[in-house]
């Protein structure tokens, strides 16, 4: 399985992006997908991950800013991202398997930069 994501850049506080991560070759079903991120020195984090069946999770302190969806007909998974605050500066991963926010499978990662 190979994870590509796509959409990260530089963005001013208050703005949004939006984040893709699209699946492809030998997908197992059923298969998670989910996004971590890793500020600069500091671990890797869970955001939010989602099942093929439209389960949800969001790390508490991100919802209502972060939302993550998936169109399971292209195999991809998206992270909208409102209000971004410097804090949100990251990298970010998208991650699939078998199980819920499962990292049996790593993208390349996408760099979000939110500074003024």
């Amino acid at each position: 399985v190979q994870l590509q994501a796509s959409g990260g850049g530089w963005v001013q506080p208050g703005e949004s992006l939006r984040l893709s991560c699209a699946a492809s070759g030998s997908i197992p079903s059923p298969f998670y997908m989910g996004w971590y991120r890793q500020a600069p020195g500091k671990a890797r984090q869970l955001v939010a991950a989602m099942s093929t069946g439209g389960n949800t999770w969001t790390v508490g302190s991100l919802k209502g800013r972060f939302t993550i969806s998936r169109d399971n007909a292209k195999n991809t998974v998206y992270l909208q991202m409102n209000s971004l605050e410097p804090e949100d500066t990251a990298v970010y991963y998208c991650s699939g398997g078998t199980s819920f926010a499962s990292r049996d499978y790593w993208g390349q990662g996408t760099l979000v930069t939110v500074s003024s």
